[in-house]
């Protein structure tokens, strides 16, 4: 009918279902049996009290003096052999006065206890010379002025033949009982687990090609439905990462074509028209031109890939945000003489910002050479300096052609490049700004572009702050020298000013 494994769950949980619901009723077998004795030997004194009462008014003294009890007072003879009582009376001394033809020559105790029948009932259990255990109910009386000790007793062992009925009845059923309930819990686990058990065929058919599928959500399933929900946010995060995984794969095979497509090309025509030094100059450069690319192409890979493995570590210091802005400028200011640009810097206070210098140093500089690329020749490009009470606010403003509203929510996706006015004539990769975002989330902060087509853009970067704003600067110009200008060429040997981010 069903199969018994140890490993399976339902099987595990009859077990304990049936082990649980055992010790239960032996328990309450066990609490209902000796509650039961409890009540029959309380029953069995009170009729032996109830019946030494009648007893003490029956007992007479003959003129021989000798103790008699009448049993004239049955209206029927047959009432006088249903009477069970064993009867003794003793004097005060010790000696046997009365004994009921019941009780014949069995004694109910040979000596008298301490203090026996003083002042109410003396109860006790008694076995008897033939080994007949009684309950034993003893009480002082005086007969016609004469102390006596009266003594009653009725034999346990109609008590007991009642209990072990009554046990009996308790036991038998219990077998069945635990048959049934197991039965019935595993039919119970099968049915709580079989949603579960859907689950698990279901997401074995789910595969790396069928990530878009879900296990199925049943309201009604309680606990099961919400593990399912649960199981189906995994895929929807799965899937996520796996088509960024397959478009970052194949974004970056495109642009790593690019430029090995280029080279090769380079070199074939120089093979085939290169005839002196010059041309095989003009050749080696452009190759190396394509290298360059190439290399800063990797290398953004590199930083991307560690960031999503986390092995990029932060070293978090505090450091003037005006002197990071002006060591990022100060590295392009060959370029932007060469596009005849200018760049002014708005900030009228300084103030600490708390992270990695060169991680945050590295954000501003793609921020700022993307500004610089878009920018036309001529136009003017803005940083702004501002501080809050627990943040810091960098703000890089161009007058390019600005992004249209539909493509700002993905300028910060990788490799992705709007199509219109920013980057139809432009090079680059479209990895700067994901870099930008991991720096600037890793970090606490957030960054958001503004614009419009035709009108610039604008970058935010929220940075927290070591704390509060102090002092205060003047606007400065392209041409401000950071005092350690050598160390930030030196940290910032990998970035080219020149190149596409």
């Amino acid at each position: 009918m069903f199969s018994l494994n140890r490993r399976h769950i339902r099987t595990r949980l009859t077990i304990y279902f049936v082990t649980v619901l055992a010790v239960i009723l032996l328990v309450y077998s066990t609490a209902a049996c000796f509650l039961l004795l409890q009540d029959l030997r309380s029953q069995l004194v009170r009729h032996a009290i109830q019946d030494l009462e009648t007893v003490e008014g029956l007992l007479y003294f003959t003129p021989e003096g000798k103790l008699l009890l009448r049993d004239d007072y049955h209206n029927h003879p047959e009432s006088k052999e249903v009477l069970e009582r064993l009867v003794e009376v003793r004097s005060l001394k010790g000696e046997v006065l009365f004994r009921n033809e019941r009780l014949g020559n069995r004694s109910l105790g040979d000596t008298l206890l301490p203090n026996e029948g003083v002042g109410g009932y003396s109860e006790r259990e008694f076995v008897l010379s033939d080994g007949l255990r009684v309950a034993l109910v003893s009480r002082r009386h005086s007969i016609d002025g004469y102390p006596t000790i009266i003594r009653v007793a009725y034999s346990q062992e109609p008590m007991w033949r009642h209990f072990r009925a009554n046990l009996i009845s308790l036991v038998l059923p219990l077998p069945v009982v635990l048959i049934i309930a197991g039965v019935g819990g595993y039919s119970l686990a099968s049915r709580a687990l079989r949603p579960i058990q859907v689950m698990a065929r279901k997401a074995e058919q789910i595969t790396i090609d069928r990530l878009h599928e879900r296990l199925p959500v049943n309201p009604s399933d309680g606990e099961t439905a919400d593990l399912a929900r649960v199981f189906n946010a995994v895929l929807v995060r799965l899937e996520e990462a796996f088509e960024r995984l397959r478009r970052f794969t194949s974004d970056a095979s495109h642009e790593l074509r690019t430029p090995l497509a280029a080279i090769r090309s380079v070199g074939e025509v120089g093979l085939q028209r290169g005839s002196t030094a010059e041309d095989y100059r003009d050749v080696i450069g452009s190759m190396l031109e394509e290298v360059n690319k190439l290399t800063r192409l990797v290398d953004h890979l590199l930083i991307i890939a560690r960031a999503d493995a986390g092995d990029v570590q932060l070293n978090p210091t505090s450091f003037s945000a005006v002197d990071l802005v002006h060591e990022c400028v100060a590295l392009f200011e060959v370029l932007l003489e060469e596009n005849g640009q200018s760049l002014h810097i708005d900030a009228p206070v300084d103030g600490m910002i708390h992270g990695d210098r060169l991680l945050l140093r590295q954000a501003l500089v793609n921020v700022l050479h993307n500004a610089i690329k878009y920018t036309p020749r001529g136009g003017t490009i803005t940083i702004r300096v501002q501080f809050g009470a627990d943040q810091v606010v960098l703000e890089v403003e161009d007058t390019g052609p600005g992004i249209p509203e539909q493509h700002l929510s993905k300028v910060f996706d990788r490799f992705y490049r709007a199509e219109e006015g920013r980057s139809s004539s432009i090079s680059g990769a479209g990895l700067g700004l994901a870099i930008v975002r991991w720096n600037v989330e890793a970090h606490g902060g957030s960054i958001t572009a503004h614009s419009g087509k035709g009108r610039g853009c604008t970058f935010r970067i929220t940075l927290p702050a070591a704390h509060s704003a102090v002092g205060g600067t003047s606007a400065m110009g392209a041409g401000h020298k950071p005092k350690n200008l050598a160390s930030s060429v030196r940290d910032m040997a990998a970035v080219s000013p020149r190149g596409g981010v």
